[in-house]
């Protein structure tokens, strides 16, 4: 007896240790708030957290949440402030999805921002963007600012004394409104029509005058709102409206947007300019342009390339691409060119006659931007070109063939003519 008191002395803290290893953490989606000693109107301030950190749940009332932050210090917190480690996860695929999409531009915040979870008001947010705090540009999308939220998922249905019956046993039929909203009490698997009423003398039109509308309203029109996915410093990512996030691209540049929206803009490449007797390296720039309104399925229908003019000192439009139905993401980089060398490239992604979305591939040469020829244009190239050729060489056969022919046809005339005489 005392041995089995004593195993049961010592396994007892192991066993209080084991029953508390499953752990519900949230993580803070509010900028910056403090932790309660009760939750009550007169508090005692035990602590501060901050946007993402993570605290482990303790225990719940109606709209605050006992807590322990990995510091160890306890104290309530409000629920609207929390948000569940689904969401905090559905973060984390957003930043393992967008890190290998290229950057299509650099901005900077326009006031404080909530990063969604999904580009939609009503989505989840948890990380916040200070103002004036640069991010990078990673993707676009556009949505229905009135589109109706989602239903919440289904509970689960809780077992009552009455549902543990047999499995002989029939499950009484569910009760059914009535249909009219109104009348006598609900009967177990039908419906109880509505009693009559009479009509309203609002609701008979009067003489000399039009019937009622219908009181059905129309359905709220949609109003498109335009969404980045953006990255921070830190490397967070979610998405952010669009109008709040102000691209830095040069006035230099941006001046000869002539009214358009700037979507997104890549250095190509940079050249060495003088500028009193000081040598300096200038970028040389795409720039992805739409129209200025949201709503677009897609995201961009104009590309301009940029070239520094280094005489003038000033940039040039040296290639300009129009009424397109381009998509992000655009990939720019470098090549090697047989008889050029290296040279810059990007490759964007736009719609062709044939309703099909297609990778094409500029390359720029100096001030000269002119479109990479796929394997398969090359090849369709080649063969025309030998097709032509072939048939240049059958023409010069053919003509040769008949110049030689022509003196033999003059002797034989001669001869049939002396055979006459």
């Amino acid at each position: 007896m005392a041995i089995a008191a004593l195993l049961s002395l010592a396994l007892a803290p192991a066993c209080k240790h084991a029953g508390i290893t499953k752990h519900e953490y949230m993580y803070v989606s509010a900028l910056e708030t403090s932790l309660r000693d009760r939750v009550a109107t007169m508090y005692t301030k035990v602590g501060t957290v901050h946007n993402g950190d993570r605290v482990d749940v303790l225990e719940r009332q109606k709209r605050f949440v006992r807590v322990r932050t990995d510091g160890g210090v306890e104290g309530w917190i409000e629920q609207r402030s929390l948000v569940s480690q689904e969401v905090f996860d559905g973060f984390q695929k957003l930043v393992h999805d967008a890190a290998g999409v290229a950057v299509q531009g650099h901005g900077t915040t326009r006031a404080e921002l909530n990063m969604h979870l999904t580009p939609s008001r009503d989505g989840e947010h948890l990380y916040q963007l200070k103002d004036s705090e640069k991010v990078e540009i990673l993707k676009r999308a556009t949505t229905d600012k009135n589109a109706p939220k989602p239903p919440p998922p289904p509970k689960a249905a809780t077992p009552t004394a009455k549902s543990s019956a047999g499995p002989n046993q029939q499950t009484p039929a569910p009760l059914v409104a009535p249909a009219g909203g109104s009348g006598t009490s609900p009967v177990q698997g039908q419906s109880t029509p509505a009693p009559a009423t009479k009509p309203s003398a609002t609701a008979v039109p009067k003489a000399g005058f039009a019937a009622s509308k219908p009181t059905d309203a129309e359905p709220p029109k949609p109003v498109m709102e335009d969404w980045y996915l953006v990255r921070n410093s830190s490397g967070q990512v979610g998405w952010v409206l669009m109008r709040m996030i102000d691209l830095d691209v040069p006035l230099d540049v941006a001046q000869y947007a002539e009214g358009q929206r700037i979507v997104g803009y890549f250095v190509l490449n940079t050249v060495q300019e003088t500028i009193d007797d000081q040598p300096k390296e200038e970028p040389q720039y795409l720039m992805l342009l739409n129209q200025p309104k949201d709503g677009l399925p897609y995201d961009y229908n104009q590309i301009r390339v940029f070239t520094r003019n280094r005489n003038r000192h000033r940039y040039e439009t040296a290639y300009r691409e129009r009424d397109m139905e381009g998509y992000l993401p655009v990939n720019t980089g470098h090549a090697m060119f047989d008889k050029e060398g290296e040279l810059p490239t990007f490759t964007i992604r736009k719609m062709n006659d044939s309703g099909q979305i297609v990778d094409v591939t500029y390359k720029m040469n100096g001030p000269i931007v002119r479109r990479v020829l796929t394997p398969e244009e090359v090849a369709e190239q080649k063969a025309k070109h030998e097709a032509e050729f072939a048939a240049r060489q059958k023409a010069k056969a053919g003509a040769r063939a008949k110049k030689s022919a022509a003196p033999q046809k003059q002797s034989a005339k001669k001869k049939t003519k002396k055979k006459h005489q």
